[in-house]
């Protein structure tokens, strides 16, 4: 039997990609950040990745990161897919945890302390999956 210990957080990467999400960024910032700082004996860094966008997403990434050290963005050359973009930002996370995390907040932030604290309970995978897919389209369930 294997005894796990329980994971010392120091960083925590939230991995970001984004995509022609200028109209949700401002949102993002106002609550993303506040969730990560309340978690306790844990750094952040957020990793945000624009896959190519068409439109100023890129533009209020980098301003956001001006104001903010703990924001590194990443900018594709062109539209590789969420899976790529995950995977471009996963490769410069520099945290001893990383977290993917979309954009448009489709998922509440607020659950990201909970992953963390089964991450530190010694789960070296956490996952998080919905119970109710109600407001998804039909096409999407």
């Amino acid at each position: 039997m294997q005894i796990r210990t329980p994971h010392a957080v120091q960083r925590i990467s939230l991995v970001v990609p984004f995509y022609n999400e200028s109209v949700v960024i401002a949102d993002f910032f106002r609550e993303v950040p506040k969730v990560l700082a309340s978690i306790e004996q844990a750094d952040y860094e957020i990793v945000c990745v624009n896959d190519g966008s068409k439109d100023d997403t890129l533009a209020q990434l980098c301003a956001a990161a001006r104001l903010d050290p703990r924001i590194k963005v990443v900018d594709l050359s062109r539209n590789f897919g969420k899976e790529a973009a995950l995977t471009a930002g996963i490769d410069i996370a520099m945290g001893d945890a990383a977290i993917p995390f979309d954009a448009d907040l489709q998922d509440p932030p607020g659950l990201i302390p909970e992953l963390v604290r089964k991450w530190r309970e010694g789960s070296d995978v956490v996952i998080a999956r919905r119970i109710e897919r109600n407001s998804d389209t039909y096409a999407k369930r």
